[in-house]
């Protein structure tokens, strides 16, 4: 029991100080206000702040320098490597340069390549240049995809259960502040004061202050994984590469078109084509023997309910990324509202909605299991979908369309917050690059293929219907995760203190 304040001139000392000792003893305090946290905010702006840098920005500087549409159309391919970056994550995990601690190595290097391809595309001239340009962009989106595998690996690795959701949650704000950065902030400054090439050099400047981030940020433990040998890891790698892009172009050669598929045969032959390319590549690398790939696919399937725990990763957010698949064409052509007004709202509030939102999830995180978060979470985001139902079949309303879009992307948010919580628990420590590459493109699949499915059903039902069918697709995941209570909830309880050394 705490002594009591004596009166006098100490007392309003004594009680600040009471107070300061309480604040520290929370725990949700203890959680956001560490050096962890910290790190994984920063990191998180780190792992943001290229995307733009190869996509939305880009564009804008080809488009103001007079390059031509269908080329512009085509530096859109540059973004490929974020696709498929689970390719050579393995090898991210087998070769670590362990000078810099493990992890933060090759933070530091791609961080600083980052900086070097910036630099080299800010002294072109896109007019003159284009292929260069899309080098340097495709340069860009490789290191940016290649960071993202390793932040993902390293937040996985250092934080513990109780962090995992906060650790979600502020990377999300980090990353969603360093797109506005690359974004938004990117264009105002290259037409006001510095020039695409002095924004691009700008950014190079930034990405060199963040390695020293990455050379602050906590170390981590090394972990005990017998070394495999290089050309044996190099052979399958290739041979998992040529394996899976042959079966590709063979599948894809295929006289579909003489089935006449409608549009949603089309995506099922789509479906069939990366399918069984990736078995091909699968097979090919157990055959020329790839450890490095092979190894953490067997050790996430000695996981009781391993295919079960992947099929919940594909359907937690389906209906969410139902909802929004169409969300903007839907409140311009649907609901009847001006590009100005979806801008305003839509891209601004949804933004620090969905921000919110994550910090929410993550401070729920803090307090309870990862299974009641998962749960409730997974449901507001299922109802969260009404609200473009109601703008469906009510008369226009801005007011309507702000809680709409507001309610949507907060619940949206909370619900990332504790799916990259589960993803992170899902992860063995020994190949965390690896498996959270893979279950991250896992979980891009259900965002990938609702696009076409949604139009062809908005087409078919109209937009009220096709809202309420978002909250359908939402409910199997749910059940599922109710099914799945008794293993997640054993996830939670599982840390990795030997991997969390500050």
């Amino acid at each position: 029991m705490q002594e009591p304040c004596a009166p006098g001139a100490g007392a309003l000392r004594c009680y600040t100080a009471r107070a300061m000792t309480e604040a520290r003893r929370s725990p949700l305090l203890e959680v956001f206000a560490s050096r962890r946290m910290a790190a994984m905010l920063l990191l998180g702006f780190a792992s943001g702040l290229p995307l733009a840098l190869s996509a939305g920005s880009l564009q804008a500087w080809l488009t103001v320098s007079g390059v031509d549409i269908k080329t512009i159309g085509f530096f859109a391919l540059a973004g490929l490597p974020y696709t498929f970056k689970f390719v050579w994550a393995p090898l991210i995990d087998r070769f670590e340069p362990r000078w810099l601690g493990r992890r933060r190595g090759w933070l530091v290097l791609t961080q600083l390549a980052l900086a070097l391809a910036c630099v080299a595309m800010s002294g072109l001239d896109p007019a003159d240049s284009v292929a260069a340009m899309g080098a340097c962009a495709v340069a860009i989106a490789f290191l940016s995809a290649s960071q993202d595998v390793v932040f993902d690996a390293y937040r996985s690795d250092l934080l513990t259960a109780a962090e995992r959701g906060a650790g979600a949650a502020v990377s999300v704000l980090g990353y969603r502040l360093a797109m506005l950065v690359s974004g938004g902030l990117a264009l105002i400054l290259a037409e006001q004061w510095l020039g695409w090439p002095g924004t691009y050099r700008l950014m190079a400047g930034l990405f060199v202050v963040l390695s020293l981030v990455s050379l602050w940020a906590p170390r981590l433990a090394d972990t005990v994984r017998t070394a495999t040998p290089v050309r044996r890891e190099l052979t399958g790698f290739v041979a998992m590469l040529v394996a899976g892009g042959g079966t590709w172009l063979l599948a894809s050669s295929l006289p579909w078109d003489a089935l006449e598929p409608g549009r949603f045969g089309r995506l099922a032959i789509q479906t069939f084509c990366m399918a069984a390319a990736f078995a091909a590549a699968l097979k090919a690398a157990r055959w020329a023997g790839f450890p490095s790939f092979v190894e953490p696919w067997d050790a996430f399937f000695t996981r009781e309910r391993a295919w079960a725990l992947l099929a919940l990763i594909v359907l937690y957010k389906l209906g969410d990324a139902f909802a929004g698949s169409l969300s903007t064409t839907f409140l311009i052509r649907g609901a009847g509202f001006t590009q100005t007004e979806v801008g305003a709202v839509n891209k601004v509030l949804g933004l620090w909605a969905t921000i919110v939102g994550a910090i929410a999830g993550g401070a729920w995180l803090a307090r309870r299991p990862l299974y009641g978060a998962l749960l409730v979470f997974g449901l507001l985001q299922a109802v969260s979908n009404l609200g473009y139902w109601l703008l469906s079949v009510m008369p226009k309303s801005y007011a309507l369309m702000t809680a709409a879009i507001g309610v949507e992307n907060l619940c949206g948010g909370m619900g990332t917050a504790a799916f990259v919580a589960f993803l992170m628990a899902l992860t063995d420590a020994r190949f965390s690059a690896a498996q959270f590459a893979l279950l991250s493109a896992l979980a891009a699949v259900g965002r990938v293929y609702v696009g076409p499915a949604s139009g062809v059903l908005v087409e078919a039902f109209g937009w009220p219907t096709f809202f309420v069918m978002t909250v359908a697709a939402a409910l199997p995941g749910v059940l599922l995760l109710w099914w799945l209570r008794s293993t997640i909830e054993g996830l939670s309880t599982a840390g990795r203190p030997e991997e969390n050394a500050p």
